[in-house]
């Protein structure tokens, strides 16, 4: 259940790309303004995680998992209904901070009912469909367009929607432990959260992983298609094995977190990634690299965001048993905010080339091993809670 909460979001997010040009013929406007309602979703998602969070920790999971779902639904229907661009953006505003409420709930409800390696494997499936959803959705988009317009995706998104409202409403129980103390303001469960040195260690690890992650799927065709000449059947194929290597990572780590610790398993996939990085930069600028080469070397480094994703966000719950959600929140949302922002380097600085797209994405998992070295510096292992 809490698999298919989270993969609402990214469906929302990527399922319609492939609808952009029809859209933009439907409204009668230029396409980039059709892309505008990707940017107006990303700030509604990271809006409503950072909102959501605090709400549910104060007013219960399932509350917050309603409250979003039936925003998330009134902004579904806006799109399919609406007749203009200005309705199309502000419906698409509401549908993404509804999906940022409900969807910042699924780490959280994992940490009300697990701890430790029970978390981190927990943790794993839901991170591989937050990381897997994304890349199958334009498929997916593809082919609801065979069957007709493009709001029949926003209406089998609202089918979707509806079945998941009330297969959690039925099946979900409530989870939010009680702290048995004052409820807190939102603004001091954020304080604590920020002002929480080790725990801003992972954070920032897990969203220098999703830099790198989104770096790589902003510049993939361009390296792919314009620089290696991959056909555009062949790109969806070398872009869909980055998701059976996650899936794949993501089992493996699944098996034996219980056998190592989330946090030494997430800093030997940083490291692994590092040498992988290095590898790749070092073959293109001094022997120049294979389209074989670059495909496989990049399934490896995007595959292990299985070991990162999960046992990051794990190891950063685990200080909160009474701000599950706000942690979540906060790791959502900077993932979020620096994926974009590492997309926008590669958009604007980016040359279409390996080495560029290879650098930025080592450099954002080396600063995330800096980062987390440095805020780790001088703390014991002892868990802090609020």
């Amino acid at each position: 259940m809490l698999a298919a909460l989270t993969a609402l979001a990214p469906l929302a997010v990527d399922a319609y790309l492939p609808a952009f040009p029809t859209m933009a013929k439907d409204f009668d406007v230029a396409v980039q303004q059709i892309e505008l309602t990707l940017s107006v979703f990303l700030i509604g998602f990271a809006l409503g995680q950072l909102t959501g969070g605090p709400f549910s920790d104060h007013f219960g999971r399932r509350t917050a998992i309603f409250t979003g779902l039936s925003l998330f639904l009134l902004g579904t229907l806006g799109i399919v209904l609406g007749q203009s661009i200005e309705t199309l953006w502000a419906s698409r505003f509401l549908q993404a901070l509804g999906g940022g409420i409900s969807i910042v709930n699924s780490s959280a409800i994992v940490r009300d009912i697990y701890k430790g390696a029970d978390s981190a494997r927990a943790m794993s499936r839901i991170s591989a469909i937050m990381m897997v959803a994304p890349m199958m959705a334009p498929f997916l988009g593809s082919a609801i367009l065979q069957l007709g317009s493009w709001r029949i995706i926003f209406i089998v998104l609202v089918i979707y929607a509806i079945t998941l409202l009330f297969t959690l409403k039925k099946h979900l129980p409530e989870t939010r432990q009680s702290s048995g103390q004052p409820r807190l303001s939102p603004f001091k469960r954020y304080q604590q959260v920020i002002t929480h040195r080790r725990a801003l260690g992972y954070i920032l690890s897990v969203a220098m992983g999703y830099g790198a992650m989104f770096a790589f799927i902003t510049g993939s065709s361009s390296v792919y298609m314009g620089y290696f000449g991959a056909s555009t059947a062949l790109f969806p194929v070398l872009f869909g094995a980055n998701v059976v290597m996650l899936l794949i990572f993501n089992k493996i780590n699944a098996r034996i977190v219980h056998r190592f610790t989330p946090k030494r398993l997430l800093a030997i996939a940083q490291y692994i990634q590092i040498l992988i990085g290095l590898s790749l930069v070092t073959l293109i600028a001094y022997t120049g690299l294979q389209l074989w080469q670059m495909v496989v070397g990049i399934m490896l480094f995007i595959g292990l965001q299985g070991f990162i994703v999960s046992n990051g966000t794990a190891s950063t719950l685990e200080f909160f048993p009474h701000s599950a959600a706000t942690a979540t929140a906060l790791v959502g949302a900077t993932g979020f905010a620096l994926g974009g922002l590492s997309g926008a380097v590669i958009g604007i600085f980016g040359d279409g080339s390996p080495l560029f797209l290879m650098v930025t994405m080592t450099l954002a998992v080396i600063c995330g091993v800096v980062l987390r070295k440095l805020l780790h510096h001088g703390q014991t292992l002892y868990l802090k809670t609020d």
